[in-house]
């Protein structure tokens, strides 16, 4: 008996030394700083970590983010240099608020590859624009995807009046808002719908952080009788999903468009129903995991600003969308055909609104 248990114990020892040694060799090189929210906020910061998570697990690196304790370039560079301290040397930054702070960290840290999602590297006060090699700048075509949604959304709920809850007011979410309507217009132009989006309900909220505001603002809207309601506000968003959620258990029929990664789960509310129809994403995830990828194969794209769109499948909606009907979807898919082969275009501006 006892040299039964010794044996199991030189066992236990013996896989404890292969445990220890496979967590050893993960190796501490990628890293990703939160913008303004969380890593878990059901949108941008999320997205982005997961396609990070996942391409670590690939490629044999240990994963590690930090939150800034504020959104100044000084709060960014803080992290910045505590993850390359820990021995990163891929750092991903998803936001435009990186800009200023990728500008000083590319000369800072040379032997460091930065990715920069919607953002391209530039002085605090705006005078000199540069791109290093350690650098990679990463675009979406936030229109396409707003509009690709919106045709999929106005096929289904052919009479509906329709909102946009905006985040801050900058060009990823402006493109967004303008491709949303856009898109209603091509539907109503072109796919017999009668759908409407005013100017009232189109708001931009200033933050992607304040939920409460999100609530409020959706209140607003629905009380005055929209439908659905576009979301492209990170945290405010999340308020707008628990307001509609809220809602539906009541008895309502409103719904929300989700933005950046599929936020059909977030909406649910009861069973597997969820308020969410569809959702107008972009790969961020993608993109994110191509960026380790390369990294690890050491074809980091550095210098160069790369555009994910509809050509490379970098904008689209969920691949399963339960709300949605197949003629929605079919409707859908033809635009996307359309955006693909360059018959049907998408203006990167405000266009007229729906009264």
């Amino acid at each position: 008996m006892k040299k039964v248990l010794l044996v199991i114990l030189a066992v236990v020892m013996v896989a404890s030394m292969f445990v220890g040694c496979a967590k050893e060799a993960l190796l501490p090189e990628v890293g990703m700083i939160t913008d303004a929210g969380t890593i878990d906020d059901k949108s941008f910061n999320q997205g982005t970590w997961e396609g990070v998570v996942e391409a670590c697990d690939d490629f044999g690196y240990e994963e590690k983010y930090l939150k800034p304790s504020g959104t100044t370039d000084a709060d960014y560079m803080t992290e910045i240099t505590n993850l390359v301290d820990s021995g990163r040397k891929l750092v991903v930054c998803p936001g435009f608020k990186f800009e200023a702070t990728i500008f000083q960290a590319q000369d800072k840290y040379p032997d460091v590859k930065f990715v920069l999602i919607d953002g391209t590297p530039h002085s605090a006060d705006y005078s000199e624009f540069r791109q290093e090699n350690n650098v990679v700048s990463i675009f979406f075509a936030e229109e396409q995807s707003g509009f690709l949604a919106a045709v999929a959304v106005a096929v289904e709920k052919p009479d509906a009046e329709f909102g946009f809850i905006g985040g801050m007011e900058i060009p990823a979410v402006q493109k967004f808002n303008w491709g949303f309507q856009q898109g209603l217009a091509y539907a109503n132009k072109n796919l017999d719908t009668n759908v409407t989006i005013k100017a009232e309900n189109v708001i931009y909220q200033g933050t992607f952080s304040e939920v409460a505001a999100g609530t409020a603002i959706a209140a607003q809207m629905f009380d005055k009788g929209v439908d659905v309601i576009f979301a492209a506000a990170g945290g405010v968003g999340v308020g707008v999903i628990t307001e509609a959620k809220n809602r539906a258990v009541a008895g309502d029929e409103v719904y929300v468009v989700g933005v950046d990664v599929d936020q059909y789960p977030d909406g649910v509310y009861e069973g597997d129903k969820s308020v969410v129809l569809t959702s107008a994403m972009k790969s961020i995830g993608v993109a994110a995991y191509d960026m380790v990828k390369a990294y690890n194969e050491s074809t980091f794209p550095g210098g160069q600003t790369l555009i994910f769109d509809a050509s490379n499948n970098g904008v689209q909606i969920p691949d399963n969308n339960p709300n949605l009907s197949r003629a929605a979807v079919k409707a859908y898919e033809d635009v996307l055909a359309g955006l693909q082969d360059g018959s049907i275009t998408v203006a990167m501006e405000q266009g007229s609104l729906i009264k």
